[in-house]
Formats: C-alpha cells, sequence, structure tokens
C-alpha cells in the first residue's frame, strides 16, 4: 500500500484556491463534504457531477480503526517475512510468471521492471488478486481526510477519484479497495491511476480490479516513474565479516561497492555490481541476515514508507528471481512491542527525533539506536536489544 503525503500538490491547491482552507479537516463531518463540494465546484465540476459523486458518502469507523492498528509492522524482519512468504506463494508467483509471461515480457521491455518485482508487490498486496479488500474507496478517502492525522495525502486523492468518475473509471457506490484508498491488484490511489494507468488490455479502460494486464502495466509504470532503473539490481544477499565497522550500516549511508568487497562484503550467490553505490543493510543486527541495497531499493519506499514491509517485498522479488533463502543467522530476537516503546520513550529523553512512540523499529529509531550504541561502546549494528534497554 503506498501512503505518501503529496505536500507539493497541497501547496499547489492552496495557492489556486485562496478560498478554501486545503488542510481543513475535523468537525462536523456533514460540513466537512460541503467543504469538499465547494472546492470541486471551483476546481471546475459541474454542480450535478458533484452531488451525484458525493451523494452516498459516509464516515466509515472501521477505517479509522485499520489506520490505527497495523501491528503487522512491529515484527522483526525474520519473522515478517516468513509470514509473509510461503511456498504457495511462491508456487503461485511462478504459475502468474507463466500465465502472463508476455504481460511481463512487454513491461521489461517497455520499463526496466523485472517480473519478479511486480509478482512480489502482486502477491503481498491482494495475493495476486484475489484479496483486493472490501472497503468503500470514497467513504475511505473521505473518512481518511476528515481524521486529522494525515490529510494532505487523503484529499487530493479525492478530487483524483472524482476525475477518475467524470470519465466512468470510478463508482462512489461500487468502487472496493484497501482501507487506505487504494484499488486494484497492485493496489494504486486514485492519483497514480491517473498519472500511470495503462490500458494493457485494449478494451479502452483502466480495470486495476478486472485486468491483470491493466494493472501490472499501471504498476511496472509506476515504478519506472518513480525512477527505477532498468538493468540494475535492486537488493542482494551478502555475507559480512565480523569485524565489519557496523557503524557504517544502514540505508542512508551509501558506498561504493567496490569499498564494501574491499572490507569483505561478500555475496552469497552471484556477483557483486561493483558499479554502483549500495547501503548494507542488517534488518535484525550483525547475527541476522545482510544484504546490499543497490540504488532501485530507494523506489520501493516510494511505494511503501514501512522499512520492513519494503525490504521483504523486494527480498521475495529476488525470491522469485531465483535467489535462495536468506541466512537467518543467530540474530538477538529483540525486543517486545512493550520495551520498543520503553525504548523510544527513553531515547526521546535523550534527545532523538523517533517519530511517533509506537514501538516499530522505523528509520528514525534504528538511527536514533544506532547513535547511542556508538556512545556507549557497543557494536552499532541499529539492532535493539535488552542489553541497550537496560543500559539506558
Amino acid at each position: 500500500m503506498r501512503l505518501l503525503a503529496n505536500l507539493a500538490a497541497s501547496l499547489v491547491l492552496a495557492s489556486a484556491l485562496p478560498g478554501i482552507a486545503i488542510a481543513q479537516c475535523g468537525g462536523d463531518f456533514g460540513s466537512f463534504v460541503s467543504g469538499l463540494k465547494a472546492e470541486a465546484r471551483q476546481k471546475g465540476y459541474d454542480a450535478g457531477t458533484v452531488d451525484a459523486f458525493f451523494q452516498s458518502v459516509r464516515r466509515d469507523p472501521k477505517v479509522i480503526n485499520a489506520d490505527r492498528a497495523q501491528g503487522v509492522f512491529q515484527k522483526p524482519f525474520v519473522e515478517f517475512s516468513r509470514r509473509l512468504i510461503s511456498q504457495n506463494r511462491i508456487n503461485r508467483g511462478q504459475q502468474m510468471s507463466r500465465q502472463y509471461d508476455s504481460t511481463f515480457d512487454r513491461i521489461e521491455q517497455t520499463y526496466g521492471v523485472p517480473r519478479g518485482v511486480l509478482l512480489a508487490f502482486w502477491a503481498f498486496e491482494t495475493d495476486y488478486g484475489a484479496f483486493q479488500g472490501d472497503f468503500n474507496t470514497l467513504n475511505a478517502l473521505v473518512t481518511l481526510s476528515h481524521d486529522c492525522r494525515r490529510p494532505e495525502l487523503f484529499r487530493p486523492q479525492i478530487f483524483s477519484a472524482l476525475e477518475l468518475y467524470t470519465h466512468g473509471d470510478f463508482s462512489p457506490t461500487g468502487t472496493t479497495g484497501a482501507w487506505a484508498g487504494e484499488v486494484g491488484m497492485v493496489q494504486m490511489l486514485p492519483g497514480d491511476i491517473i498519472e500511470y494507468g495503462i490500458d494493457g488490455d485494449g478494451d479502452g479502460h483502466v480495470n486495476l480490479k478486472g485486468s491483470a494486464p491493466d494493472a501490472l502495466l499501471s504498476g511496472g509504470n509506476m515504478l519506472h516513474g518513480m525512477g527505477w532503473q532498468p538493468g540494475q539490481p535492486w537488493l542482494q544477499e551478502v555475507t559480512v565479516p565480523a569485524n565489519l565497522d557496523w557503524s557504517l550500516t544502514g540505508t542512508g549511508k551509501k558506498r561504493a561497492v567496490s569499498d564494501w568487497a574491499a572490507m569483505g562484503v561478500q555475496p552469497r550467490s552471484g556477483s557483486l555490481d561493483t558499479g554502483l553505490l549500495a547501503s548494507l543493510l542488517l534488518p535484525q543486527g550483525r547475527g541476522g541476515p545482510a544484504f546490499l541495497a543497490y540504488p532501485n531499493f530507494d523506489v520501493y519506499f516510494e511505494w511503501n514508507q514501512s522499512y520492513v514491509y519494503v525490504l521483504t517485498a523486494a527480498y521475495f522479488a529476488t525470491r522469485l528471481s531465483g535467489a535462495p533463502v536468506y541466512d537467518a543467522g543467530t540474530n538477538d530476537p529483540g525486543l517486545s512491542d512493550s520495551q520498543m516503546r520503553a525504548l523510544q520513550q527513553k531515547l526521546v529523553a535523550r534527545g532523538y527525533d523517533v517519530g511517533k512512540v509506537d514501538g516499530i523499529l522505523g528509520a528514525n529509531t534504528r538511527d536514533a539506536v544506532q547513535q547511542v550504541q556508538q556512545q556507549l561502546g557497543l557494536p552499532a549494528d541499529a539492532w535493539p536489544t535488552t542489553d541497550l534497554l537496560n543500559r539506558l
């Protein structure tokens, strides 16, 4: 699921519509919808279209509950990846690769995105189209826009849905999908459908729910538009020496792959692409799996912001492309939810920005952990342990 705030679009809207409070949220739901309708009319949509589009909209409390309950992302990488990657999903992916062979060939030739990458997203987002979500999409978008947690993300998507509606490609009552407003087999937001949607089967419509060629080509186009580089790797499992300087690891610390090789980093299979830059990722510290993340890996964060989801999707793409099962190593089990929250609170008290204290080991928390480990003279692999928590 792609959850990115389109702040630039919000600024454009704010300057174009000075009479409308673009960041408006909360308050009476009916009044909020009236404000959306007024904004839609100012954008040039006729009153009849606007009234018909918003006629059935309702606030959906289940959407808010789903937004607040994303506990699965608290799982560490090994547990999370084993939960999502099954032999059945691998077998199904191979079957889908054969069934839509010509479509995947077209995607690779046109956009340079390997089939394994799209198969992994297709598997994780909807189990190859089998479970696309049953939330009313318009209700979800309006509910999340009314909620004041991330209105700048969801509000523009309402008007993208309205634009799709005018072309007959969105139903206010019938279009369903994920709780966050994404629709189709690879779960794209309405704005992404407008920008990247492809009519892959030639029927004159972009149908991401019912047409696999439409969904896959649209997904490939979106990844290409986000910066995917054809012919380049995205993730590679490696082995690392025990005496490595662990403070050099992490998503934001890129080095020449040739430098990593000189430090003793070696591939578990295949060969390193020494002409590129890469970050060395240790999702569960120096005792767990290790991966080189090449520039294409960054594109994954344009699709989703969760570190554990992104790494699992990228790794599954390598598995579907022939890579072996990773070496789980002998990593420390890490912290429980309550321990992680306690750690985050202690880090905040020391002046670190960990974002929300939510028990999730996100990028900010990893950075803070790594810095504290260095200060305490511990191996700075960004993996929080009970020993670290006790020392704090």
